[in-house]
């Protein structure tokens, strides 16, 4: 990415949003340094973020790292890089969307189906977590396609869409990762699906609170996941590219079947022989209390993230 963005710099004079802007508002042809540069700024996005082929180190770090540290790595750094790149696209590098956009579309393909079809072989539950990062990621990129300024209106609503896809993702993966957190086995936080296997029985209310963030994280509706899922392939829609809208459709479909599998072993497998400590931490309990009520006060009360939403993507486009 560093070496990206010194191309990008050395072609553009500058390292200035405006800048770039103005150069390639001025060349009748893209400078040859700023495709360069580009070309090893999404690598190094796409490593960031997991996107397929770039993902192969996610799911071994996701299984090795402590717990608490997955839940950081699922929620905050992906967030964190996937508005930035939403932003360099549609501000510095914005008329370079003919060169960048067939390369989004790659990946998103690629990351959706990958994340989905992989999720389904899994048994521990942070490696799932893993492949359902690439797949969303791969979904969120739907919405990155939209960020072409020629399309006006479009533009604006596909950068509405990614971040309130953003908001509502981090909000359900701190949802399962909290559940995990609070679930303990011979003293150390679960992570097999097969731990998970009774759980209505002994704890409902957390049993309840996981189902709720699979459920989001899957875009069922009325929860809140469905609602990003809705905004980002709605703008896709508008945008002309309703083949790759398609994809997201039915990859979230069949992402669907490894969330569903969690819930059915939560509430129809009989409980392993070892059963799960009791829950102590009233701190993580009133996390996944809060994550919860989050996931499911979304569909009464979504004016206040809509309308941020729609206020930081007018703020971030140029007038």
């Amino acid at each position: 990415m560093l070496f990206g963005l010194s191309f990008i710099y050395g072609a553009s004079g500058g390292t200035g949003f405006v800048d770039t802007a103005r150069v390639l508002a001025e060349s009748q042809t893209l400078p040859i340094g700023i495709v360069a540069g580009l070309g090893f700024v999404l690598t190094g996005f796409a490593f960031k973020i997991s996107a397929v082929p770039f993902h192969m180190w996610t799911p071994d770090v996701y299984e090795g790292a402590p717990t608490p540290v997955t839940a950081f790595l699922a929620a905050a750094p992906k967030v964190a890089a996937l508005a930035l790149l939403a932003i360099i696209l549609a501000l510095p590098l914005a008329l370079a969307a003919a060169v960048w956009k067939p390369v989004i579309i790659i990946l998103s393909v690629a990351s959706m189906v990958f994340g989905s079809f992989a999720g389904l072989m899994q048994t521990n539950l942070k490696r799932l977590m893993a492949y359902s990062a690439i797949a969303n990621v791969g979904t969120i990129m739907v919405g990155l396609v939209c960020l072409d300024p020629m399309q006006g209106v479009i533009c604006l609503d596909g950068l509405r869409g990614i971040l309130i896809y953003l908001a509502l993702y981090f909000v359900g993966v701190i949802g399962v990762f909290s559940v995990l957190l609070v679930l303990r086995k011979d003293g150390e936080p679960v992570e097999a699906l097969t731990d998970l296997a009774g759980l209505s029985k002994t704890q409902p209310l957390l049993a309840l609170a996981m189902a709720a963030s699979l459920f989001s994280l899957a875009g069922v509706p009325p929860l809140a996941g469905f609602f990003g899922k809705y905004f980002v392939l709605l703008a896709a829609v508008k945008a002309g590219v309703w083949p790759l809208a398609l994809v997201g459709v039915l990859t979230s479909v069949v992402a669907a079947g490894y969330y569903l599998r969690i819930v059915k072993i939560m509430y129809f497998d009989d409980a392993e022989a070892s059963a799960l400590d009791p829950v102590k931490d009233t701190a993580l309990k009133a996390v996944v209390v809060l994550v919860s009520l989050s996931v499911l006060l979304f569909v009464l009360v979504p004016a206040p993230l809509m309308d941020a939403a729609r206020h930081a993507a007018e703020g971030l486009l140029p007038p």
